[in-house]
């Protein structure tokens, strides 16, 4: 199968408080949550010029502003909402999202959720074995 050309943007490590979670002790404060992001973008064309390429400084963004909106009981809701928030994006040909809850239980590193959403042109990529 072919693929069409694109470029990986990885934006890794968004820390924010969230309330997210369905265990009482979760949904009591906000937590901490970290957020990575990789985009399969369209490639450029062009020359080294900024308007060839996305702006992605609508990931930072948009996580921020979605974990700020309300309570979300699963990683798995929030990683979906982050992929149709990448995936509205022009040039966007797909995306991995992984969100990370480090502080849930005693001696356990962290909590992870791990998605991906491919558009049209990479139906049947493996997605999976992209690094986020």
């Amino acid at each position: 199968m072919s693929y069409p050309g694109f470029y990986l943007v990885r934006i890794s490590g968004i820390e924010t408080n969230a309330s997210i979670g369905i265990h009482g002790f979760e949904q009591a404060a906000r937590q901490r949550l970290m957020v990575s992001v990789a985009l399969m973008l369209q490639a450029p064309g062009g020359p080294d010029d900024i308007g060839a390429v996305v702006d992605y400084d609508f990931v930072r963004e948009g996580v921020l502003g979605l974990a700020g909106t309300r309570h979300f009981n699963l990683q798995e809701a929030l990683c979906g909402e982050i992929l149709d928030l990448c995936l509205r994006q022009t040039g966007v040909l797909g995306a991995v999202v992984q969100t990370n809850k480090p502080d849930v239980y005693p001696g356990v590193a962290e909590v992870a959720c791990r998605m991906g959403r491919m558009g049209p042109s990479l139906g049947g990529f493996p997605w999976w074995t992209l690094p986020v």
